[in-house]
């Protein structure tokens, strides 16, 4: 019988050079920032949309990403993790050391990371006098392909892997948890995909690789759209400050929030709100019904993004046109 399941990759290694606390998954993000800001750079110097210097994109940057850094840890932590715990030990969320090993930062929310960065932009344009939204418009047209290589270190990481499946492309993860065949539905999925075993045995199931669902639609497909669509129709058409913003957050929380249900849920937290007719395996996707709390967070974004363009397009219908049609101004001296 044909095996209908894919082995994750044995030449894959989480780590850049062996022996070195050095991962990919640092990397990536590295990658991920490096892209942001040559996208960003690539605006400032071709759109007349917005006009920053070298050095003023660099402390944008600076504010942005310290404080996604920040608030992603945050989030990871006390949305995620025993907040109790770090709340008794609060120097304990920052420390890359356990144990004596160097393990970095274990643990970081993407929607805390967004808030995070937010606020250093507000931060940012308070001290320096800039429009938020029409810098937010400008970042976010290139952050999905930047995002694309967070999720490839997932994936180098063989972490945040999907829910179990029988689809011919699921994968088997060296660091997912076996399931008992004793159990009915793992020898239904273990047969319909010729995987072989010994009645009694713990076997490892193949899985969604979420992480490349995700780096395909969060990061280039949206990055697509905004980038080849709604940055060009905002250039044109001169719509509110504020509108690919907008988009962004609505694209990627409809992306994720489609694709968390073939991505199991923590098992320390499982659902929030479990109203399909079966809940109790959050290893297999049972219901439409059953939210996780990345879900939740991603509904949320939709909403806010939803929410503000309504209200860019209202005040734009109503003639308050004067912040979109007036370009920034450029800086004074020499341009970086």
């Amino acid at each position: 019988m044909i095996a209908l399941f894919v082995n994750y990759p044995e030449w894959i290694t989480p780590y850049v050079i062996n022996g070195l606390p050095i991962r990919w998954y640092a990397v990536m993000y590295l990658v991920a920032f490096a892209i942001a800001y040559a996208l960003f750079r690539y605006q400032c110097k071709h759109d007349d949309y917005l006009r920053m210097t070298s050095d003023e994109s660099q402390t944008f940057f600076f504010y942005g990403i310290l404080l996604l850094l920040v608030f992603a840890r945050l989030f990871s932590v006390f949305f995620y993790s025993d907040g109790w715990y770090y709340l008794t030990h609060p120097w304990m969320i920052f420390w890359p050391f356990r144990n004596g090993q160097f393990v970095g930062l274990p643990g970081m929310s993407y929607h805390g990371g967004v808030v995070g960065a937010l606020i250093g932009g507000i931060i940012f344009c308070h001290f320096y006098k800039k429009k938020l939204l029409r810098i937010t418009d400008t970042v976010v047209a290139g952050i999905p392909l930047g995002y694309t290589f967070g999720r490839l270190g997932n994936f180098i990481n063989a972490e945040l892997y999907g829910r179990v499946t029988a689809v011919p492309w699921g994968m088997v993860f060296p660091t997912a948890p076996g399931f008992s065949t004793e159990h009915e539905w793992v020898k239904e999925i273990a047969d319909r995909i010729g995987m072989a075993y010994t009645p009694g045995s713990i076997i490892n199931l193949p899985r969604h690789p979420s992480q490349l669902y995700e780096a395909l639609f969060e990061g280039v497909i949206l990055f697509l759209i905004l980038w080849f669509i709604i940055r060009p129709w905002k250039l044109k058409k001169k719509l509110p400050d504020g509108t690919v913003f907008a988009f962004y957050l609505m694209g990627y929380g409809f992306f994720r929030f489609v694709i968390e249900y073939c991505r199991q849920p923590d098992a320390d937290i499982g659902y929030v709100i479990a109203l399909g007719k079966e809940s109790d395996n959050i290893a297999l996707f049972q219901s439409f019904l059953n939210i996780s709390k990345g879900q939740v967070f991603c509904f949320i974004m939709f909403a806010s993004g939803a929410i503000l363009l309504a209200i860019l397009l209202w005040r734009y219908r109503n003639g308050y046109r004067e912040e979109a049609d007036k370009p920034e101004r450029r800086a004074k001296g020499k341009r970086a």
